[in-house]
């Protein structure tokens, strides 16, 4: 580039969207700038049925779309207008001698695919919403960003228009430079979301290449420590959680906030809100009080009870839509974030009065029997393995000692192990009636084997243990401890 920032013209543009959202208001901003259009298929009947003038992209490749559209802009018409240098005069003179109009702008979103998947398609149907002409002028454009402004998002369009009434119907290099990092981006996401289809569709356990993808939700103040620079990015799925909830109230969620939001809630899920009240306290991404209960307030006061220090300040999490009276009991100390399917108008007017609180609603919970892939990264490269879906329900079980369980026992030793799946590292449980009364994470000892006598001695506060037992379907050195009466 010989000008570090120059204002190129948009006089003519190719439109090709899936997503007709904002297309036509889009289209007759350009027309009324004098902006020639030119666009393929369904987005070419849209503008028209809106008035406008638009040339079919057939028109310019001297070809008809074919092959049930997989073949309409895969043609030096459109991508030497593209690609073409404007101030290369090899490349001018090529674009004259074969007729190649330069295309100044291009609005491209892809087939649906992750949304064709999300919907459970079959594999022929998946396979026939992968968009190749789509990427393949993506790229062209973005690479040739010194004169071509490429727009993958319908929420740039504004943003487009903003910039040509700013710069009398051009756009400046930054802009463009910015839409094309953009563009790359979304190309680089959806071949991983096909890539990533593909190897579960083939039950590949490990692919030889393996790609990640997400969009930014949000832009975090900072990290885990205030130093450190963080982002919020979301991978497309709809599972319910922090990343799909609607936040009420409340400053911007913290990098440590969705962490424990995430986990509080994933905890929670683990009990079906149609068998009961169930709720979650968590801190720093550890359980510190679990219970059910007739009501959703005895659920937290029993949860609550479990550790009152720690529940300070903590992430409560509820799998059952929020009331009243429970939201006026969790206002009576400081709580960082409350998170549950929903909330009746008395919870919402509470929560009101306290404005640093944070309330999400998600309108579902997770299904805790649907798995997907944790990904942890590491010096040099990152571990990827399935996410836990471990469950031991009562058939599950066999009694191999004298003294049998009661059958409330054998319900708080079930309790006890969803629990325990979520305590990281190596987990001591202690569960009484249904809500825990002791939990320890203590990664430095082996199977849950020991337990310090500050621990031991507020669990032994309300419950009694009878020995310590181990799964190895719930995690390395799972240990539940079930107390008697």
């Amino acid at each position: 580039m010989t000008d570090a920032n120059p204002l190129v013209p948009i006089r003519r543009a190719l439109l090709s969207v899936s997503d007709k959202t904002g297309l036509i208001d889009l289209g007759r901003a350009l027309d009324e700038r004098g902006v020639e259009l030119l666009s393929t298929g369904g987005s070419a009947k849209a503008l028209r049925d809106a008035g406008l003038t638009v040339r079919d992209v057939a028109d310019v490749t001297g070809f008809p779309e074919m092959m049930d559209g997989r073949v309409k802009t895969l043609h030096p018409g459109v991508h030497g207008g593209l690609l073409a240098l404007r101030d290369n005069a090899d490349h001018v003179a090529a674009m004259e001698e074969h007729g190649i109009g330069a295309i100044d702008l291009l609005v491209v979103n892809l087939y649906p695919f992750e949304e064709t998947v999300a919907k459970g398609a079959d594999y022929d149907t998946c396979i026939e919403n992968i968009d190749i002409g789509g990427p393949a002028m993506i790229r062209a454009a973005a690479k040739n960003h010194g004169f071509v402004t490429t727009v993958v998002d319908v929420e740039d369009y504004e943003a487009l228009l903003l910039e040509l009434n700013a710069n009398s119907g051009a756009t400046s290099y930054a802009f463009r430079q910015r839409l094309a990092q953009t563009a790359y981006a979304r190309t680089g996401a959806y071949d991983a979301a096909v890539s990533s289809w593909m190897a579960d569709a083939l039950g590949e356990v490990a692919p030889r290449r393996r790609a990640v993808a997400g969009q930014v939700k949000q832009t975090l103040r900072y990290g885990e420590n205030p130093h450190q620079k963080a982002a919020f990015y979301s991978d497309g799925t709809e599972r319910p959680g922090v990343a799909t909830a609607v936040q009420h109230q409340g400053k911007e969620l913290s990098y440590n906030n969705i962490n424990d939001t995430d986990a509080a809630f994933e905890l929670v899920a683990e009990f079906a809100p149609e068998a009961g009240p169930a709720c979650a306290i968590i801190k720093h991404a550890n359980p510190c009080g679990v219970a059910r209960g007739t009501t959703l307030l005895d659920a937290y006061k029993s949860a609550f009870d479990c550790d009152r220090t720690s529940a300070f300040g903590g992430i409560v999490a509820f799998n059952q839509p929020l009331d009243e009276e429970t939201a006026q009991e969790i206002t009576g100390i400081f709580t960082e974030v409350v998170i549950a399917p929903g909330a009746n108008d008395g919870a919402m007017r509470i929560f009101k009065e306290k404005k640093n609180l944070r309330l999400l609603t998600t309108e579902g919970l997770p299904d805790v029997k649907v798995g997907g892939q944790v990904m942890r990264q590491v010096a040099g490269g990152f571990l990827m393995q399935d996410k836990d879906v471990g469950y031991v329900g009562l058939d599950d079980l066999k009694v191999v000692t004298k003294l049998a369980p009661t059958d409330a026992q054998m319900a708080d030793l079930l309790f006890a192990w969803k629990v325990a799946k979520h305590v990281k590292s190596n987990a001591i449980v202690y569960v009484r009636d249904g809500a825990t009364v002791g939990v320890g994470a203590r990664p430095d000892e082996p199977s849950g084997q020991r337990i310090d006598r500050r621990e031991k001695g507020r669990a032994y506060g309300r419950g009694h243990g009878i020995g310590d037992t181990v799964d190895p379907r719930l995690g390395r050195g799972v240990g539940c401890v079930l107390p008697l009466p």
